[in-house]
């Protein structure tokens, strides 16, 4: 993990680093309670975060949860009223019904909970799923799923017929209770089906992890399995070189990137990226390039995400490139240190 320091000597990390160290001081059981209640991106990059971490130091530790106590003495200590508490008492103030109701504009009805559980699927398996389904039920279903997964099934979806689905969702304001009983079926179903999928593995990257870690031989490795199926062997390549295992590479790589990539690759490339990877780029520039180079990127604004990755798939093409030639010695494993 790298760290930076700050004038007074304090670690300097980064939000989602920050509730990483919180979360692995806890322990599995409370950690596991807090990861249920994240979002499925959000849940991701933490955890990948936590994943990535190794030989935290105490003074990291005591600067995230000071920070985390911190955060939580501004907060009140007054939480809002439950569900429960508001049913029961608009049960005898309004009715049961009208309580219904009123609850499920409030909250989005229970059907949300049982949907979250679908971030975790697989959106062509999903897509399989509803494309049978009558448009207006796909569109109710797209509803209450995050945009981003909910594009995935999209895209996923027979072409024909997809802007019909669009259209029936754009037009959607009030859901009927019928339509939704309708819906908490589908959901119910797709939710048993999904306890009966098996587990998914990423091969390419598991095999790109074995290469990393031969002694020696990997490129004729490679080129073996290239004989055998070309595209394979590709995948596992750009796997093996991906971009974030620049942030382990010494000063010396860098520096030789540096000279061989310009810099408004770099600014490109950089957007979004883990902070311990832009730490690594800008420690290895002098201090008024790095300056210069901060002030590039953020006039550079918002880039689409298609060009930032092949940005990076450039650089690290370039990366290869040296590396097959001799001139750089890449570090493609975050190998075990001692000091």
């Amino acid at each position: 993990m790298a760290e930076l320091n700050n004038n007074d000597g304090e670690a300097v990390l980064s939000p989602v680093e920050q509730a990483a160290i919180v979360l692995l001081s806890i322990g599995e059981e409370p950690a596991a309670a807090v990861l249920r209640c994240l979002e499925r991106e959000e849940l991701i990059e933490l955890t990948q975060v936590m994943s990535r971490m190794s030989g935290i130091k105490v003074d990291s530790v005591k600067y995230a949860v000071q920070n985390f106590f911190d955060d939580y003495r501004q907060q009140s200590g007054l939480h809002g009223a439950s569900r429960s508490y508001l049913k029961r008492s608009l049960d005898l103030a309004l009715g049961s019904d009208i309580a219904n109701s009123v609850l499920n504009t409030i909250y989005g009805d229970a059907i949300r909970p049982m949907m979250a559980r679908l971030q975790y699927a697989s959106p062509k398996w999903l897509a399989e799923f509803v494309a049978h389904e009558h448009v207006q039920m796909q569109a109710v279903f797209l509803a209450f799923l995050p945009p981003a997964l909910a594009g995935q099934i999209i895209e996923s979806l027979p072409e024909e017929g997809r802007d019909l689905v669009l259209l029936n969702l754009a037009r959607l304001d009030e859901i009927d209770r019928d339509l939704l009983r309708e819906l908490e079926e589908l959901v119910t179903r797709c939710l048993s089906a999904l306890d009966t999928q098996s587990a998914s593995v990423e091969g390419v990257r598991q095999v790109a992890e074995i290469l990393n870690r031969l002694p020696n031989n990997r490129a004729g490795m490679v080129e073996l399995l290239r004989a055998h199926d070309p595209e394979v062997a590709s995948q596992i390549e750009m796997s093996m070189y991906d971009f974030f295992i620049l942030s382990r590479q010494t000063e010396q790589v860098i520096t030789r990137l540096l000279d061989e990539v310009p810099l408004e690759q770099w600014a490109i490339a950089l957007k979004g990226a883990e902070p311990a990877l832009r730490d690594a780029i800008l420690s290895a520039m002098p201090k008024r390039q790095a300056q210069s180079f901060e002030d590039l990127m953020r006039r550079s604004g918002p880039v689409p995400m298609s060009r930032i990755e092949q940005t990076r798939k450039d650089i690290m093409a370039a990366v290869k490139a040296l590396a097959d030639a001799g001139e750089i010695d890449v570090q493609l494993f975050a190998e075990a240190t001692a000091e």
